[in-house]
């Protein structure tokens, strides 16, 4: 018949609801719904959806059922044990643990301390058990426990043991990985540490001033166009250098070229150079920077020069002591790979 006009208004336009009669055992755990047929041949997309939304809500039902029965059986089975161990209020394991709950409350947060408590958990539920046991037979009352709950009994206590020695074991191995992972990083700060000291020790030995090296690497006696050495190895792309180096000479006017780097298209990509009675320069990229340096006086001195792309920075050290500093030389340009690098010899 006609519906309500409010009921008219509730309901969705084209909305259809299907029911079919099921018999009680016909939807167990695991049993799916049979297709509901509809006149018209096969079901739209949407019916379908919704009988199988009803179909897993069904299931859901069945389980949610079936856990809280398997509860109702639990607290039931801890009822009976705990009125067994209550039959004799002079029980050996009453008097040892005292007038409170043997229960285990929360886990502590040390995987040490979880595992001693998870074991005196499991001892005290196996001392149970056998005070209970060896109280029936002292009082030959043995016979009113039945057999059933006996065996139920010793099976969940089988199931409890077995589910404490795995969760055991899972504690063993988190904590014995996290000892490795623990080794791990003090051998690493150890190596860190020692390298530090040994360091510091050899500062701490050494003079504070520069000495001079016993011997030179390269002798550049005469001012020709064929002296040089060549170094073997080439650059990667750099966008910072710190270039240090001994230098003696007494060679009148300027010292020459203590060493270039070309790449191709650029012979002057990084050049230390003096010529004539211009100071010490340092080109980059064919940029020249003039550096607060003096070293013609015949000794030894060293030197060490930094640059960076980030705003053309560079800074000029000698025996020590910084020099000078500027800026705006070749900024943002990146050292290009794969040059020559040539001592005593521009290129």
């Amino acid at each position: 018949g006609r519906g309500s006009p409010a009921a008219e208004q509730e309901s969705p336009p084209g909305s259809r609801f299907v029911c079919t009669s099921l018999p009680l055992d016909a939807a167990g755990a695991g049993c799916p719904l049979p297709p509901v047929p509809m006149q018209g041949g096969a079901l739209p997309p949407e019916e379908e959806l919704k009988a199988t939304v009803l179909q897993l809500r069904e299931t859901v039902l069945q389980q949610k059922e079936t856990i809280g029965s398997q509860r109702e059986a639990i607290r039931e089975l801890t009822g009976k044990l705990s009125r067994c161990e209550g039959a004799d209020g002079k029980s050996a394991w009453k008097n040892a643990v005292g007038k409170g709950k043997d229960t285990m409350g929360d886990l502590p947060r040390d995987p040490a301390q979880v595992i001693d408590q998870l074991s005196r958990t499991m001892q005290t539920l196996k001392d149970r058990l056998e005070s209970l046991e060896h109280q029936l037979r002292a009082n030959v009352s043995y016979a009113a426990l039945p057999s059933d709950l006996r065996e139920m009994l010793q099976r969940r206590l089988g199931d409890l043991e077995r589910q404490l020695l795995s969760k055991v074991a899972e504690l063993e191995d988190e904590k014995s990985l996290l000892h490795n992972e623990t080794s791990a990083h003090r051998q690493k700060t150890e190596t860190a540490l020692n390298a530090l000291l040994e360091r510091v020790s050899e500062l701490e030995k050494g003079n504070s001033a520069f000495k001079a090296p016993d011997e030179f690497k390269v002798s550049l006696p005469l001012r020709t166009n064929y002296l040089y050495g060549k170094i073997k190895k080439t650059l990667p792309e750099l966008y910072a250098f710190t270039v240090c180096l001994w230098l003696r000479s007494s060679a009148s006017p300027g010292i020459g070229t203590p060493f270039s780097y070309a790449v191709p298209g650029q012979a002057n990509e990084i050049v230390l150079i003096e010529w004539g009675n211009n100071p010490i320069e340092l080109l980059i990229n064919d940029k020249v920077a003039q550096l607060p340096l003096f070293i013609s006086d015949g000794k030894w001195h060293h030197i060490c020069i930094t640059w960076t792309t980030r705003d053309g920075m560079w800074e000029a050290f000698q025996d020590g002591e910084k020099l000078g500093t500027g800026e705006n030389l070749a900024p943002w340009h990146p050292i290009k790979p794969g040059g020559v690098l040539i001592l005593g010899q521009e290129q």
